[in-house]
């Protein structure tokens, strides 16, 4: 059987935030990469405007996918660091 390519960027450790999401070099790298314009995660308890309206729609969107929130190890997957880091 034949190895699966993955598609997208590949992402090394010191790109990956401890506390979930990814660095600012991270996001440097990957903007680089792909040509795309990743923004800070919306952290804040109460935003307003455009910041309210891009920390729902991942908010909805990331809390839809599928997969556990912790690993078999008991510590959290990246997917539950990164909703912990914008407050959903």
């Amino acid at each position: 059987m034949a190895k699966r390519k993955r598609k997208g960027v590949s992402m090394r450790k010191e790109h990956k935030n401890p506390s979930g999401g990814l660095s600012q070099k991270g996001r440097d790298y990957y903007n680089r990469k792909t040509g795309s314009k990743l923004k800070r995660p919306v952290t804040s308890k109460n935003p307003k405007g455009k910041a309210k309206a891009r920390k729902r729609s991942f908010c909805a969107r990331m809390s839809g996918v599928k997969g556990p929130m912790k690993d078999s190890k008991g510590r959290p997957t990246r997917k539950a660091l990164a909703l912990r880091k914008w407050r959903c």
